[in-house]
């Protein structure tokens, strides 16, 4: 199936709108004016037939005069007949000829029932437009009779059909004039977008995130749109440059540990196994191994779906406490999370403050939430970071002055733990804080909880 262009679809689409709109339009002009005109011609035919009322009851001598019943509405000549209380044919008008209105019966009720009405009436090939009406009982031979007066509705129809065809032409004029605005003004609003998509072919055919997308001058829709895909494809390339620079740093953590372990297999082949070798071996091997477990955890946090489970704050700082960790300020607050993820990035906190601590200081773990935010902190008695070093705290493979051992990726992955749980990590000084949207305050049901558990217990 061929799809059709945005620019087809659109000039389609307004020329039938168009369209519609001028039939819809049209039908109502038509409604009202044949309904206009219709009253006009019943006005007309009841005023002649009441003028012919008012003369057999005022002039009866006259209502016979040959020609005294002529009249033209416009340039159609109107047709008359009165007849007395019998049917009998006393006057008409002199447009009739020899012939003879078709009403008979419109006469009869109109002289037997007393009331005016109007028809429609065939006379030969023409259609008429008819008003009988019941005459006065007053003198002269049509007392009690009645008149029908009776005009063609030629002009009429014609006028109508007249209208129609203008309606037509005006509707297909509209909108062939539509279509041609809409193709013209399409073809100026696409072609920022048509140099859009040859410039994305070209990005994506050299796989180059350096170049940008044209600006458009116009500050529109169009304008917009690349404007956010050129800040796309900039944070593309600070994506891939980052990814290059840890590619580059997790080789040049991996060569130390590696060219160790390659010294110290290869005295153990020429001097054979001593307990200092052994204990470097196992040395190296295990730095190895907690570097490749914490690049592991890192790729997964940056690549895992948004976390769902509640997590309450609380419970997992009161479950860490213990072995030199002591417990501070504990409030009652939940947070939708990743309970794995966010136990290890409270152990890594633990352990930063456990290197650069003083040994044998306090560790304090607190839980608190105000504003809608949750803070898990972490805070130790050293001296701490210095601003500029708090802002490098959390990159990848930074490691403090100290130079204590470490991957150096424990701080990187409590950052992308909290920014995969839509919040932040920092340090400030000694104090190093998880932060995280609240899912719900539990201010006051946390007491309530505890002060339930320790009695005897739920029904």
């Amino acid at each position: 199936m061929t799809r059709m262009s945005l620019r087809v679809r659109s000039v389609a689409a307004a020329t039938l709108g168009i369209l519609l709109a001028v039939v819809v339009v049209g039908a109502g002009v038509d409604v009202l004016v044949s309904r206009h005109l219709h009253r006009s011609f019943d006005r007309t035919l009841h005023a002649r037939a009441v003028e012919v009322a008012q003369l057999a009851a005022s002039a009866p001598a006259v209502l016979t005069a040959p020609g005294a019943l002529d009249s033209r509405l416009g340039g159609t000549q109107l047709s008359v007949e009165v007849v007395d209380r019998r049917g009998r044919l006393v006057a008409r008008s002199l447009s009739l000829g020899g012939g003879v209105l078709p009403a008979s019966r419109l006469l009869e009720q109109a002289i037997a029932h007393g009331r005016s009405r109007y028809a429609g009436l065939e006379l030969g090939n023409e259609d008429l437009r008819a008003y009988t009406a019941p005459l006065a009982e007053v003198g002269g031979p049509a007392a009690g009779g009645a008149v029908i007066v009776a005009g063609s509705t030629h002009d009429l129809r014609e006028t109508l059909a007249s209208l129609h065809l203008f309606v037509l032409l005006a509707g297909l004029a509209a909108s062939a004039l539509g279509a041609l605005a809409v193709a013209i003004l399409m073809a100026r609003a696409l072609r920022p977008l048509v140099e859009l998509a040859e410039s994305a072919e070209d990005i994506e055919r050299t796989g180059d995130p350096r170049r940008r997308l044209p600006q458009p001058a116009a500050r529109d829709e169009v304008g917009t749109l690349a404007a956010t895909l050129n800040e796309m494809l900039a944070s593309l390339e600070r994506a891939r440059d980052n990814e290059r620079r840890f590619l580059a740093d997790a080789s040049h953590e991996l060569r130390t540990p590696l060219t160790a372990l390659r010294g110290n297999v290869a005295y153990l082949a020429r001097h054979g196994a001593t307990p200092e070798l052994v204990a470097e071996l196992e040395a190296d091997a295990e730095r190895l191994a907690t570097l490749a477990d914490d690049l592991l955890a890192l790729s997964r946090e940056e690549s895992a779906a948004e976390p769902t489970e509640v997590i309450r704050l609380d419970e997992l700082a009161r479950a860490a406490s213990g072995r030199g960790v002591e417990s501070g300020a504990l409030e009652p607050v939940a947070v939708k999370g990743d309970r794995a993820a966010l136990e290890r990035a409270l152990e890594n906190l633990i352990r930063n403050a456990e290197l650069y601590g003083p040994e044998g200081g306090r560790i304090t773990v607190a839980a608190a939430q105000e504003d809608g935010v949750a803070r898990l902190t972490v805070a130790d008695e050293g001296a701490g970071l210095a601003p500029d070093e708090a802002e490098q705290a959390f990159s990848r493979f930074w490691r403090g002055a100290g130079g204590k051992s470490g991957s150096g990726l424990g701080l990187a992955i409590v950052r992308a733990t909290a920014e995969r749980h839509r919040g932040r990590a920092y340090a400030e000084g000694s104090r190093f804080t998880i932060e995280l949207p609240v899912l719900r305050d539990l201010s006051g049901s946390g007491r309530r909880t505890e002060e339930q558990s320790s009695g005897k217990g739920s029904l």
